[in-house]
């Protein structure tokens, strides 16, 4: 182990460099967006199913090599020094980007599904704590919307607005966070998903219907995490690629996305199932169902054709639509709430809650946060410039935390026993 100071110029100055040696290097390797499915597929399918012949969809994907980015993280990779917090988390983000560079030149292959497992986990992977699997817990969300769903939703809750509505709303809620025009909220007509977030830009399909619940998940979960954390990234000096989407730090920022739907209570019993479905349908397509088989399950589950179409192609992104492989990224929702609420317990029970914070000045995993802790705290990262209400006001967060620490602690049967 090196025992010479963490901060000695010259290390920071030497990973700075293959920080962003990194960040040139794995610019082409646009994971989400070349996985994902041309809007033009939705139409023809759909209408083979009207018909009552459904037809699975072909997918052409592109022939892509990165012989030349995988031997630059390799390089990236060795020059690292493993001891030092820097060269840790270089090195760990160069041995993600080529994991995913290896799924992306696999694309159509069922080698896809191998890459997707190591980058995202899968359904059967077990929660925090050597708790159920994801798996067991996405059927217990089910269940239980299955059971409350039609209780749980107020009319008020239940009446959509348009994309166009929603654009006005949304983008009046961003502006007057950031106190300016940060984050602009376009219409899209050819996106499959309802919505989609970038570091400065939020896309909302043209034909979508939105409601209040969805207004509040797009600012808590894809602005004020997914967007935020990019644009607090773009503010460090030393580790540049803090600003990119790196596929290692996935859990932890979808993680800490839906927990932040949780803690402002813009989560409801839907916005559950749906995540819950996903994680489902991923085991079930590796188990071997086909797209067919899976948009069945979806439609049969709730939703209709057009959310079950956007719904099975996630399952489906880079993997043959025949069954047994799926791209297992939406694992991470559950898997990453669960990780993150027990991380915000445990920095609250350790006098820690900095760390929380911290964890919004780039995109970082909950190890990162602690690790970079020195960092921080003697001023070569950066702390956040911006930050969501909830994590700023310290007392705020610290009495829900507390709260939960407590009631995870009362049984059931104690509470009947009253």
């Amino acid at each position: 182990m090196n025992t010479a100071p963490i901060t000695a110029d010259r290390d920071v100055a030497y990973h700075t460099q293959l920080d962003a040696q990194l960040v040139e290097a794995v610019g082409d390797i646009k994971l989400l967006g070349l996985t994902s499915w041309p809007a033009a597929l939705q139409a023809p399918f759909l209408a083979s199913v009207a018909r009552g012949q459904p037809v699975l969809p072909q997918v052409d994907y592109p022939k892509l090599d990165f012989g030349e980015t995988r031997q630059a993280l390799a390089k990236i990779s060795d020059r690292c020094d493993p001891s030092h917090p820097l060269g840790q988390y270089v090195q760990r983000s160069a041995q993600s980007w080529d994991l995913a560079a290896g799924l992306l030149e696999s694309l159509g292959t069922a080698a896809v599904d191998g890459y997707s497992v190591q980058l995202y986990g899968a359904p059967e992977q077990p929660l925090p704590g050597h708790g159920p699997s994801t798996r067991e817990a996405a059927r217990h969300f089910i269940q239980i919307a299955q059971e409350l769903d039609h209780e749980l939703l107020a009319p008020e809750e239940q009446v959509p607005v348009s994309a166009t509505a929603l654009m006005l709303q949304l983008q009046s809620d961003l502006d007057a966070f950031f106190e300016s025009r940060i984050i602009q909220v376009q219409l899209d007509p050819d996106l499959i998903s309802k919505a989609a977030a970038g570091p400065t830009r939020i896309r909302l399909r043209t034909s979508a219907r939105f409601s209040a619940y969805d207004r509040a998940q797009l600012f808590h979960h894809e602005a004020l995490v997914h967007s935020l954390t990019a644009l607090n990234g773009r503010e460090q000096p030393h580790l540049p690629s803090l600003a990119l989407s790196s596929p290692r730090v996935t859990a932890t920022q979808e993680g800490l996305a839906t927990f932040a739907e949780q803690i402002t209570g813009s989560i409801d019993i839907e916005r559950l199932k749906r995540i819950s479905l996903r994680t489902e349908a991923i085991a079930m397509a590796r188990e071997g169902a086909d797209f067919i088989q899976v948009f069945r399950y979806f439609c049969d589950a709730g939703q209709n054709h057009e959310e079950s179409f956007a719904s099975a192609q996630r399952v489906f992104r880079g993997v043959p639509t025949v069954g047994g492989a799926a791209f297992t990224k939406d694992t991470v929702y559950l898997r990453g709430l669960v990780s993150v609420h027990t991380f915000f317990r445990h920095m609250l029970a350790e006098d820690r809650l900095q760390i929380c914070r911290w964890l919004f000045a780039g995109k970082m995993s909950l190890t990162d946060a602690i690790e970079f802790a020195p960092l921080f705290e003697e001023g070569i990262l950066r702390p956040p410039r911006w930050l969501p209400h909830w994590v700023s006001r310290a007392n705020g967060l610290a009495g829900m935390l507390a709260f939960s620490l407590f009631a995870n602690r009362i049984r059931m049967d104690q509470l009947a026993a009253e």
